[in-house]
């Protein structure tokens, strides 16, 4: 018996184009961002799918109603499923963020797991608050279908989990706005990665 997830990125937020660390802000998608929300419901059309969860946060919340509504589902958000928290970087680009702090923006590229920006989260803190909480929900729905609308950082740290993955190299895996990802599991603790990035 396996229980299949749809994990998803939200879609793109109105400073995409930008590449700004959002982080906790809550920014909306644009109308672009909407379609590929559209998109992804159309693909999940006649799945059996038994619940639809998401962040607490806009560009995933809506995204996550958008889905469900087609499926005639109703979304459940969560705040533990949020993006990683960035701290005083929120809202930054890299530029600024080398800018404005040079020795830590230093640090972090030194130690990509254990380094917090201040005020915000490491890698391994996003990996501690989001795996217990997706192992739950995936055992909350043995044999079935869930859909997840999450987050770029979020998804990542999921499928390195998956894929036994090194944290160090989470950003080998890409997720573009809208992605879908499928991953199966199954009672013996495996987890087959039938699509990334989709």
């Amino acid at each position: 018996m396996s229980t299949r997830v749809y994990l998803m990125r939200h879609g793109e937020v109105v400073n995409g184009g930008e590449k700004r660390y959002n982080g906790h802000i809550d920014i909306d998608i644009t109308q672009n961002g909407v379609e590929q929300m559209h998109r992804l419901g159309r693909t999940l059309v006649g799945k059996p799918l038994a619940a639809v969860y998401s962040s607490d946060l806009i560009r995933s919340k809506k995204g996550a109603e958008i889905i469900a509504g087609r499926l005639h589902l109703s979304s459940s958000p969560m705040r533990e499923l949020r993006e990683r928290g960035i701290g005083v970087w929120e809202g930054l680009t890299v530029d600024e963020i080398k800018g404005r702090y040079p020795a830590e923006f230093t640090a972090w590229r030194a130690d990509l797991l254990n380094y917090r920006p201040p005020g915000g989260e490491c890698l391994l803190d996003v990996q501690d608050r989001i795996l217990p909480v997706y192992r739950n929900l995936v055992s909350q729905h043995v044999g079935q279908e869930i859909a997840m609308l999450l987050h770029g950082g979020v998804n990542r740290v999921i499928l390195a989990h998956v894929l036994g993955m090194d944290l160090n190299n989470l950003f080998r895996i890409e997720q573009a706005f809208g992605a879908l990802n499928i991953v199966d599991h199954y009672d013996d603790g495996m987890a087959v990665v039938k699509l990334v990035n989709g």
